[in-house]
């Protein structure tokens, strides 16, 4: 199995290393701000989230806040450690000659 064999594809999309990124800093970020600091669509984070939440790295939180829908995220630990074997492995790679 090659370095490259590591990467996790789950993280391949731009906006999936986006989205992961800014949680792992991050308690939780509400949708708006997650779309307006990696500027997507609704659509686009959307169906990103949702794709990371299949797999479990990340948890939503549906709530309403008065009478308007709020969407939170987070990182879960199943997410935190297959992000950072992820950017071990983009270091590896890195490192290669």
């Amino acid at each position: 199995m090659g370095i490259i064999d590591k990467l996790n594809k789950d993280f391949e999309s731009r906006v999936r290393l986006g989205i992961m990124s800014i949680l792992m800093v991050n308690d939780w970020v509400d949708f708006t701000e997650m779309k307006s600091l990696l500027d997507i669509t609704d659509g686009n984070l959307a169906s990103h989230s949702s794709a990371l939440e299949k797999v479990e790295y990340i948890e939503v939180k549906k709530e309403f806040v008065g009478k308007k829908p709020k969407t939170s995220y987070r990182v879960t630990n199943k997410g935190r450690v297959a992000f950072e074997q992820h950017l071990k492995s983009l270091e590896k790679l890195l490192k290669t000659k």
